[in-house]
């Protein structure tokens, strides 16, 4: 029995990045050993184990084979006579398919993902790569990640993957997951940039034909560059564009409601939120507020604006002092006591509520 760290615990520590999660392969063992040594088995789709001490994660070595169409398709063979190698082969890229020996610590590369770091190039192991569409969106989350060149060979072999309708088989959940941890990456667009070039990106999300890309992109650049949060990275690419785009993809991507919520809100108001200092109407800006839920939801609000200031740098149109002007605004019209002009009975007490938010507003 011989086990391996290996993946991406190799790959960053090679990179001289944080190793976040640490992968094991073990080679030459059963699951009736692995259980025997105190090993707690959790895989469900092939034999995986936590460790008693550490919990990380130990996994026998295997193959697959492809069975059908997507990523559950596969039939998974693990017996102690598979090797190290065998287990590599199965890997995406060349740069996620390197062991470490725990014993002796010395690198076992066969795919030479060394050169390829060195390099700064995402390269398919093996023909085995298109058999799972998920690595398509995976190559596109690693170019964000890393800022690395996609191999030529890779690319066209995505190419093909999309033609022959192996994008068509992605769940929307798995597309979610990767999509998602691609746009909290430091180069965001390099992830588009990808999925456009294998003509994955209109496949995953066909709403980007109605948006304006190089727009979205730019905006992106905005909200990657001052560390905003994913809600508001996904909001940007939809911010001024059609509502029923942002509605649509992001029901189709299954985003999450803080992200979904954000995105129909910047489609809807960033036209307004880009005009609201230049026109400095009192009455615009708290029915901005109001139909935006800002009272309610000060903090989602902020994320909006946030969300149209970086679609308005996209665009040409920064303004430094419009932020802190509605959010005077904000102050001044959540000062109002609504309470205590309802307990004062006028004879529409949301029309007084209004009017009194309004004249707040104006005076500040």
């Amino acid at each position: 029995m011989k086990v391996y760290k290996v993946g991406g615990a190799v790959r960053d520590e090679l990179l001289g990045l944080p190793v976040k999660d640490r992968d094991h392969v073990v080679v030459g063992a059963t699951p009736e050993e692995m259980e025997r040594l105190g090993y707690r088995p959790v895989g469900k789709d092939f034999p995986v184990f936590l460790h008693p001490g550490t919990h990380e994660e130990y996994a026998l070595a295997r193959t697959e084979r492809k069975t059908g169409r997507g990523y559950k398709g596969f039939t998974v063979y693990t017996t102690p006579d598979v090797t190290l190698e065998d287990d590599l082969a199965r890997r995406d890229l060349t740069i996620n398919a390197i062991a470490k020996d725990e014993s002796t610590g010395g690198l076992i590369d066969p795919f030479n993902g060394v050169a390829d770091l060195k390099a700064g190039v995402l390269r398919h192991v093996s023909p085995a790569f298109a058999e799972d569409p998920v690595r398509i969106l995976r190559v596109a989350r690693f170019a964000a990640r890393f800022g690395f060149g996609i191999a030529p060979e890779t690319l066209d072999l995505m190419r093909k993957m999309v033609a022959d309708g192996e994008a068509d088989a992605l769940v929307p959940e798995r597309v979610w997951q990767e999509f998602a941890k691609g746009l909290v990456e430091p180069a965001p667009r390099r992830m588009f940039d990808a999925l456009e070039a294998c003509g994955a990106l209109e496949r995953v999300l066909p709403e980007w034909r109605r948006l304006d890309g190089p727009r979205a992109l730019g905006a992106l650049d905005c909200a990657a560059n001052l560390g905003h949060p994913l809600p508001v990275r996904f909001a940007v690419l939809f911010a001024g564009g059609p509502v029923d785009a942002a509605d649509e993809g992001s029901a189709r991507l299954r985003a999450p409601m803080d992200c979904r919520d954000l995105a129909v809100l910047a489609a809807r108001w960033a036209e307004r939120v880009r005009g609201a200092r230049r026109r400095r109407e009192a009455e615009e800006l708290v029915e901005l507020l109001e139909r935006a839920d800002a009272f309610r939801r000060p903090e989602r609000f902020g994320s909006l604006v946030d969300a149209c200031e970086c679609d308005a740098s996209a665009i040409g149109d920064a303004d430094p002092a419009r932020k802190p002007f509605i959010e005077r605004a904000l102050a001044a019209a959540r000062g109002v006591d609504a309470g205590a002009i309802a307990a004062a009975n006028p004879p529409d007490v949301a029309g007084a509520v209004r009017g009194a938010r309004v004249a707040a507003v104006r005076a500040a």
